[in-house]
Order: structure tokens, then sequence, then C-alpha cells
């Protein structure tokens, strides 16, 4: 009984009681390489150790030597092990990897296989382990498979999507006309989407997993109603540029994704909702969440506020913030930079960011840092206090 009280007030500290301190640190899983290394995906595993993956190489989709890679951080030794191959089929790219444990405290491992060196060509792999808790090195893996999916209705939800643009900009009628022809094109349809944020399971078990194809600027879910082992499209989420979601479930049910802005100006991020589980979605709209076209990643945290890391510009990757919401998602009022500010332009960057909760309360957020001395990927934790304080004065 004494442990578990103490259990609750170290959540209750760092999830951001009222008196609880500030509490913030961060550090490189390794040092700063000329090598591409991109879009990290970060778990809590049961023994309360830390794993992260991201993709590695000289490139992105055209270069045959991206691999996944990945790193353990050890409670006990309180340090990341070093980097390790997660995934690797040589004479492929592979990118965009993300990785989920499940209520059943199965690690699964989501990435994309590029086929043809477009990302229209991605074919969505995963594996599954339930054993995965080693000291070091990758998990042993008990399955694997494909995910392919066929996009509900998705020709007559582009069609419309692209009839309402037209009537407002009769300059998009050939780009409209070539989006159509995809979609009714049964390969094109079923080929390229991919992730890039963490799976969501609902109170039912269905698990949805977020894709998007930039073969269409469209986002989607994977659903699976039998804990991973079979897989159906749901209607895409359509919109001007609409990519990358991250979804979010409130009270009510109603599920919200939150998208980067693939499209024109303004450059915001957008939003869709889904009221039948993830079946349909709304056409993204914009938001007043500033988006210059780079990934976001929202999560409600324990005390049921949400949780949004972003780019707080229209242009450049400079200037990334957390902003916290207790209403759902509907006002972000309490910001804090993780790194940069607006209005101090540089060449770094700092962005794809990947956050969770863990079970003690702290929020981690994982994400790629660029500057000119080279490419790593960040890993900062801190608490709902420590972005309350707000950036401190310059």
């Amino acid at each position: 009984m004494r442990h578990a009280l103490a259990v609750l007030l170290v959540i209750a500290g760092l999830a951001g009681a009222p008196g609880a301190e500030p509490q913030y640190s961060a550090e490189l899983l390794f040092p700063q390489e000329s090598w591409h290394n991109h879009s990290s995906s970060i778990v809590e595993l049961p023994n309360q150790d830390l794993l992260v993956c991201w993709f590695h190489g000289s490139g992105e989709r055209t270069a045959d030597d991206v691999l996944i890679r990945a790193a353990r951080w050890s409670r006990s030794k309180r340090a990341w092990s070093a980097p390790f191959t997660l995934a690797d089929t040589p004479g492929f790219p592979e990118t965009n990897p993300v990785l989920y444990v499940d209520r059943r405290d199965r690690l699964f491992f989501f990435w994309p296989l590029i086929i043809a060196h477009r990302w229209e060509t991605a074919l969505m792999k995963y594996r599954v382990s339930t054993n995965y808790q080693q000291a070091e090195g990758p998990p042993v893996w008990t399955f694997q498979d494909n995910i392919v999916l066929v996009p509900k209705n998705i020709a007559p939800k582009t069609k419309a999507f692209v009839e309402a643009a037209k009537a407002g900009n009769p300059q998009l009628a050939e780009a409209g006309t070539r989006l159509i022809e995809r979609a009714e094109d049964e390969y094109f349809s079923r080929m390229g989407w991919f992730t890039r944020t963490h799976p969501l399971e609902l109170p039912s078990g269905r698990m949805l997993v977020p894709m998007y194809s930039d073969g269409y600027s469209f986002g989607i879910m994977g659903i699976s109603d039998d804990g991973g082992v079979t897989w159906k499209g749901s209607e895409p989420i359509v919109g001007r540029g609409s990519i990358q979601p991250s979804v979010v479930r409130r009270n009510d049910g109603t599920l919200v994704a939150y998208l980067r802005d693939n499209g024109p100006a303004p450059k915001r991020a957008l939003i869709s909702q889904s009221t039948d589980d993830g079946e349909s979605w709304t056409e993204a709209r914009d938001t007043d969440i500033l988006n210059p076209g780079s990934s976001v990643e929202a999560v409600r945290l324990q005390n049921g506020h949400w949780i949004i890391v972003h780019n707080d510009l229209e242009r450049g990757r400079y200037s990334l913030v957390a902003a916290l919401s207790e209403d759902e998602g509907r006002t972000w009022p309490v910001r804090r930079h993780l790194e940069g500010r607006p209005d101090a332009e540089s060449p770094n960057q700092y962005h794809y960011p990947s956050v969770i909760q863990t079970r003690d309360g702290a929020i981690h957020v994982t994400y790629s840092y660029f500057t000119p001395e080279g490419k790593s990927i960040k890993h900062a934790r801190f608490n709902e206090d420590w972005i309350r304080a707000g950036d401190p004065a310059r």
C-alpha cells in the first residue's frame, strides 16, 4: 500500500499536479553525424525501459542504403545503448518506422518498404514480438506480414472533394482529373499508404494505425478488429494536402485527427473528425495551429489534457513547440518551446516529433535534430509544469 501511494505521488507530480516542480532533461541518442537520421518513434516497454527507432542512411526514398535503426534506454543504467539495426531489406529504402505496445503487451513495429523510389510505391510491413525487453539488440519477432489496404469509398470521396475544390478554383481542373483517375485505379489506390505517428486502441479493442499517401496527399486509417491479424482501410481523409494524421479520442468518443499541411497557404495544421470509430472522416480543414509542412503528433495525457508538438512556423523547421489543451483540442493556450523560437530564424531543423507519456507521468518526445554539425535524434523528458512555466526570458 505504501509503495502504491508513492507511485501515485510520482505520477501526480510529473503529470502537473498543483505545486509540482518543472522537470526537464534532454540528450542526443548518439553523436551528430553526416548520415541522414530522421522520423523517430518512441515507446515505453513494460519494464519501463524505452525503445526508439528511426530511419538511417544517405537519403530517403531514393537511397537504397536506407534502413531502420533503433536504440534502447535502460532504466537501471540510465543510458542509451549503441544504435542497432531493426530492419534492413538490401537494395530498398525503408522509412517512417512506428513502434507501439498494445494492451496485451505485444510490441508492434510498422514501417514502409519503398519499392520503386517513389513514396506512392510504399509497401507497409509490420512485425510483432512478445520477447523484446532484452538489454540490447533487436526484439525476437514472432510474426511478420504486410498491410495492404482497400480504401473505403476512395473514388466517390475523391470525386466529390475535387468537384467542390474546382468550383472555387477552376485552375485545379487538370490536377483534379489526375487525382480522380488515381482514385479509380485499383492498383494505385491500394499502394503507397504508410505510417508516421503512433497507433490508437479504442475501448472496443479496435486498433487504428494512422497512415497517409503522398500520391493523393490524403490520410487514412488502417483498421484491425482482431488484434492486428487482418486489416481494412477507412475512408480517406480528403483535403488540400492532409497527410500524416495523429489521432486523439475525446470523452464522447469523437476521434480527432491532426494532419500535416502539405497543401497551399495559409500553412496550418489540418483537422478531421470521425464519429464512427474511424470508419469515415470529415474533410480536413485548417486550424489555428501553424505548420510549415512538417509532421505533428498529439497525445491524450493521463489527466485528460492533450499535448501537441509541432513546428510553429509557416516556413522552416527551426522552432519546435509543445502546447497543452484542457478542452480536448479546442484551444491550445499553454506553450513552451523545446527548440528555437519562431522569431529566431536559423539553419537548424528540429522536426518530426514522436510523443508519449510514460507510466510515471513524464512526457517524452523524440525528434529529428539537424544542425550544420550533423544529424541525430534527440530525446527530451519533461512534465506539464515545465510547459506551464513558459519560455524563459531572453
